[in-house]
């Protein structure tokens, strides 16, 4: 794999985060003491301007950058590289006073009132012509700048506006969706239920809380409008800079598996994918191994959009967060774990929020690198700067990439579909939690999927698991007969295919567009087990005469017309001795199908007949251990993470240590929360 450096300016890992000089203009001193402290802590860049839009324009057209030039320029000559931002996330009061479309309207429809961030109608003209003059300002005053290393466009963009400005842009997107026929969307949208027909477009409105939103094709396509409008707002900020002579790279900030946006969707319109991790460590509901797979899932997630280049991991935070039921500080050594499992998945940046501290607000004590304290030597900051400091031993890997041939099929649209669904239970449906198991049934064999959409290109994988898959996008069917065909192991669960991408049932059987026909079967129907419920399976042994039994929670679909190979059936209940795991031969691959819930350690041989299959070596992993790899040229780096609080042994490891600068032959010793990144 060819090495992709994200920035030329620097060839090492970047490590900062956000910095808010425009707090503490009136404390020079401070300023100048947190320049050294950054240089203490191996910091390299920080993120400008994020909120600054009340420092840069105090009242309307009164336009001062010099305050943001000279804090640039002093931090450059300190080898502290800018991401600079646009401050279109909070709004002046002064603007929303004078242009009340500004602000967002509810699901009831009425306006809010000034406050908060992402408090904006992202389709105000006023709005957006603010944006435009303060946008172009940066740009023409920063834009070439060698200080600078990139546009972060906004903050965290999210949530819907129920204007009538709105309003009247959904109509106008879905006009164009259906081609400006109202029978197309009536078809489409079902409805001729409950006597909802729409005589135009102009008819429509947004699923108001207090009007329509029994429609399920109109649910669906105003999630699909608004991830529209956002990514239409954040082009516009981009397409400003970029007229005003900006040529650096873009990106901005997503929130992991963010429910409002489909972030495929938006990932293809900026540079560099950056996303926010805030794992919350030291809970009560589970291991902190099971919280850093979640992570680990999200930072897949956000790798797999742009294939063969590095992601950024924009904020994270140093020791605690201050907006959770409980706020817990991470324990020692726990800071470098979550850091360095970004860099393991594919991140090329460790970035906080935030460096210091504001005195005061809502995030007073979220946590950051200096603390109200003031000093260089707290818990914190010193964990900081070791972390600065292995960064700088493995800044080699600045660049490598991932070249996983395993992947899990994710898409928004799926999941805002079963979402809405009036079926199944309502609080046991899961899909996130769905795809996350199977992702770490795969890790436990030192195997990193990749997460993946329905229109990416699946050419580089060899096993895809789609569970789930209640949507079928157009051309989904042959899309999937095309993979399997050419040699490709595909497994799906109950709950695929039921739909298009309307909403509208398959008829014919599901799994419809014509997966029935691939995977030999047809489901007659699914029920929805009490958690008392008992119900299990037998699954059958590689040599056909002996069984084990593994237990069936939530979701039990009802198999017929099975031409498949039966891998297990149900044990009890009404559906006994029918089948539940399949096989089917399709030209060169296999389609597998499970058709009810279970745990996927009890239907392991099922990913390991898949990587066989394949001819993926693995090997299975010691609990709470995980792997991953990145690959730059001949390069192999393995990172070994231990997420336990215990040491761990691993047998069979050779290479040489970066972070030690040490070299392992036969044994890796790794402590509680230790990492090792071996080179090959």
């Amino acid at each position: 794999m060819e090495r992709n450096r994200l920035f030329t300016k620097i060839s090492g890992i970047l490590h900062g985060g956000d910095y808010n000089p425009e707090q503490w203009l009136d404390r020079p001193d401070i300023l100048d003491k947190d320049i050294a402290y950054m240089r203490d802590a191996h910091i390299n860049t920080v993120t400008l301007g994020v909120f600054s839009w009340a420092v840069h324009e105090p009242t309307e057209g009164n336009i001062n950058l010099d305050w943001l030039a000279a804090i640039i320029e002093k931090l450059y000559s300190n080898n502290i590289y800018t991401v600079l931002a646009t401050p279109s996330g909070a709004r002046p009061a002064w603007l929303d006073e004078k242009y009340p479309s500004a602000m967002r309207c509810d699901e009831m429809g009425v306006r809010n009132h000034h406050g908060l961030r992402h408090n904006h109608c992202m389709q105000s003209p006023e709005y957006r012509e603010k944006v435009r003059i303060i946008d172009t300002a940066l740009a023409k005053r920063f834009a070439g700048n060698p200080a600078i290393l990139m546009w972060h466009i906004s903050n965290e963009l999210g949530g819907y506006c129920y204007c009538d400005t709105c309003r009247k842009k959904f109509q106008e997107w879905l006009a164009d969706r259906y081609d400006n026929d109202i029978e197309k969307l009536n078809k489409a949208w079902w409805t001729t239920f409950w006597s909802h027909k729409f005589n135009s477009f102009d008819q429509i409105d947004p699923p108001y809380a207090n009007g329509e939103n029994c429609v399920l094709g109109l649910n669906l396509d105003w999630k699909r409008f608004n991830t529209w409008s956002a990514t239409d707002f954040m082009k516009f900020e981009i397409d400003t800079l970029r007229e005003n002579g900006a040529t650096e790279p873009t990106t901005t900030n997503f929130m992991e598996m963010f429910m409002d946006y489909d972030y495929h969707y938006m990932s293809k319109f900026i540079d560099v994918i950056s996303w926010d991790n805030y794992p919350e460590l030291h809970n009560n509901w589970q291991s902190d191994a099971d919280t850093m797979l979640e992570r680990s899932f999200n930072h897949a997630l956000f790798r797999s959009m742009k294939p063969g280049q590095p992601f950024m991991m924009m904020e994270s935070a140093p020791g605690v967060v201050n907006w959770r039921p409980y706020n817990k500080y991470r324990r020692p050594g726990v800071h470098k774990l979550i850091s360095m499992q970004a860099i393991a998945t594919g991140s090329d940046t460790v970035q906080y929020f935030q460096i210091r501290k504001g005195r005061g607000s809502s995030e007073q004590y979220h946590g950051a690198v200096i603390d109200h304290i003031g000093t260089n030597d707290t818990r914190i900051f010193k964990e900081v700067a070791s972390l600065g400091d292995d960064l700088n031993h493995i800044s080699e890997i600045t660049g490598s990439v991932s070249d996983n041939k395993v992947a899990i099929l994710f898409d928004w649209d799926n999941r805002w579909a079963i979402d809405d669904a009036w079926a199944l239970a309502k609080d046991t449906k899961n899909y996130d939690k769905t795809c996350m198991e199977i992702y770490n049934e795969f890790m436990s064999f030192g195997i990193e999927p990749d997460i993946i959409s329905s229109d990416m290109d699946w050419s580089n994988y060899k096993i895809i698991c789609a569970p789930m898959l209640y949507l079928l996008h157009d051309g989904i069917g042959d899309k999937i007969a095309d993979f399997i065909g050419e040699g490709g192991q595909f497994m799906a669960t109950y709950f695929t295919g039921y739909v298009d991408k309307s909403c509208l049932n398959w008829l014919g059987g599901f799994p419809g567009d014509g997966l029935h026909n691939i995977f030999g079967l047809r489901s007659e129907e699914i029920d929805t087990l009490y958690p008392e419920d008992v119900v299990n399976i037998r699954i059958r042994h590689k040599t056909g005469f002996t069984y084990h039994s593994a237990a069936v929670r939530d979701y039990q679909e009802l198999l017929r017309d099975v031409t498949a190979d039966v891998l297990a059936r149900y044990d009890n209940d009404y559906m006994a001795g029918t089948p539940v795991i399949t096989r089917n031969q399709f030209e060169k691959g296999y389609a597998y199908y499970v058709a009810c819930r279970t745990n996927q350690d009890d239907i392991e041989f099922l990913y390991r007949e898949m990587l066989d299959r394949a001819e993926i070596p693995y090997s299975k992993l010691p609990a709470g251990i995980e792997k991953h790899t990145r690959f730059a040229n001949d390069i192999r780096y393995d990172f070994y993470l231990n997420c336990t609080d215990k040491p761990v042994c691993i047998s069979k490891i050779n290479g040489f240590e970066l972070i030690s600068c040490t070299s392992v032959d036969g044994k890796l010793h790794l402590d509680k929360y230790g990492v090792a990144v071996i080179k090959n």
